[in-house]
């Protein structure tokens, strides 16, 4: 019988549970029992979003996590994810329903490898996207989002260089809205990536009163067939706020749940990729279950840890951030 411990180096407790057990119920008490608050991605299953405490973006889940007086954090997101809401909360516990919920955007940055290429421009400023390890974080003078990445950008001096990363796509995106010569780490996300135009444009052919919104982590020939720009939670309200009545939804299909709950009048639809598949899904969010996310309470494990040292340079930039965006209201 394995233990606990060599369990949480494979990535989730593998236990066995009854079948007649009411998880959401289960969930419900032990996070009462133990002080927990549970955060999910936009991203997660529709089931781990209904029992959430707090549903949103990366970031805004961990500053939502930070300002409660959980002494458990339970981040039913990805790897990445769980690392900023320890470096925001380092006194908390921060659990992982699956170690193994990774990111490619995030892969696609190894941090020695981006040391050697930051140390190519030694004039430049480092801005990096949230969605990247804590020891890129750590590595940055200022952390974005995507509904941030603009206004950061133009709020520094026009003659000031930026090397901006992971994120090739949405470092175009904002270089193309700010007019700044920035320098790209080749870094993209899978689930972004992989949206086909061809089959996009006869979706919107069989749907002429459909409004195509897409992330801006999407390349730049489907940015350019869109309606609507923006963060996940700015997609989410775009759809709630205009009146159209169908949309075709260019980003990771698990936000489709929150717009439907938000506006059950309207149809939304998955933009798809260019495989087999009707919607695009992130095969590292969905490592989550309902299933790890109760064990993953009960048994206190997977943990996610951040050494001290990382997370006392890891918040400098994301406070920078934070201060950029109070200044301009952001």
């Amino acid at each position: 019988m394995n233990t606990f411990e060599e369990l949480n180096r494979k990535g989730f407790i593998d236990e066995v549970i009854d079948p007649t057990l009411d998880l959401f119920a289960e969930i419900n008490r032990l996070k009462k029992d133990k002080n927990a608050v549970i955060l999910a991605h936009y991203y997660q299953d529709p089931d781990i979003q209904d029992i959430a405490d707090y549903i949103g973006d990366s970031l805004g889940l961990s500053q939502e996590a930070a300002k409660t007086d959980a002494d458990v954090i339970v981040f039913a997101g990805v790897h990445f994810m769980a690392e900023t809401a320890k470096i925001l909360s380092p006194q908390k516990k921060v659990l992982l329903p699956d170690l193994k919920a990774g990111c490619s955007l995030s892969d696609s940055c190894p941090p020695r490898l981006f040391a050697k290429f930051k140390e190519k421009y030694p004039d430049h400023m480092v801005i990096t996207y949230v969605n990247c390890t804590a020891e890129l974080k750590a590595m940055s003078d200022i952390v974005c989002t995507s509904s941030n990445a603009v206004q950061i950008v133009e709020s520094l001096p026009r003659d000031q260089k930026i090397i901006f990363g992971p994120d090739k796509n949405l470092g175009a995106y904002v270089a193309k809205k700010t007019g700044r010569n920035l320098v790209l780490w080749n870094g993209a996300c899978m689930v972004h990536e992989i949206f086909s135009q061809q089959r996009i444009l006869k979706l919107k052919n069989r749907h002429p009163e459909a409004l195509f919104i897409a992330h801006p982590e999407c390349e730049e020939s489907i940015l350019k067939m869109a309606d609507y720009i923006g963060s996940t939670t700015g997609l989410l309200k775009y759809t709630i706020n205009n009146p159209a009545k169908e949309f075709i939804v260019a980003t990771e299909s698990g936000i489709i749940h929150q717009m439907e709950k938000a506006s059950p009048d309207k149809t939304f639809i998955p933009a798809p990729p260019n495989n087999s598949c009707a919607c695009n899904d992130c095969p590292h969010m969905k490592r989550n279950t309902l299933e790890k996310l109760y064990l993953c309470i009960k048994n206190n494990l997977p943990e996610v840890s951040v050494p001290m040292d990382i997370i006392l340079k890891a918040q400098k930039p994301i406070e920078r951030m934070l201060e950029i965006s109070a200044k301009f209201g952001l």
